[in-house]
């Protein structure tokens, strides 16, 4: 686990090398932000607050990159499609 800290904030990332790639996930404590590796419906069955960015190799890619997806219990926090990665983090911290 790597500590990533956002306006005096800390947050949990994982990373897992893949063959073709890297599975990254930074997690607060009500909400994650995933690359492209993760599946919102599945995020949604389990009502887990989850948003997405893609074409990421790096926490800071993700942090700069626009949502693409999000779980129904994200948008319940204000995560919407198009905002930062660091903001989503930001409103499910």
């Amino acid at each position: 686990m790597d500590k990533i800290k956002i306006d005096d904030i800390e947050f949990s990332g994982s990373t897992i090398e893949m063959l073709q790639g890297k599975l990254l996930l930074i997690q607060g404590r009500n909400g994650m932000l995933g690359c492209g590796y993760f599946n919102v419906e599945t995020a949604d069955k389990l009502n887990s607050a989850m948003a997405i960015v893609t074409g990421v190799k790096c926490y800071d890619d993700m942090l700069t990159q626009p949502v693409v997806k999000v779980s129904a219990r994200a948008a319940e926090y204000g995560v919407t499609i198009g905002i930062s990665g660091k903001e989503a983090l930001l409103l499910m911290k």
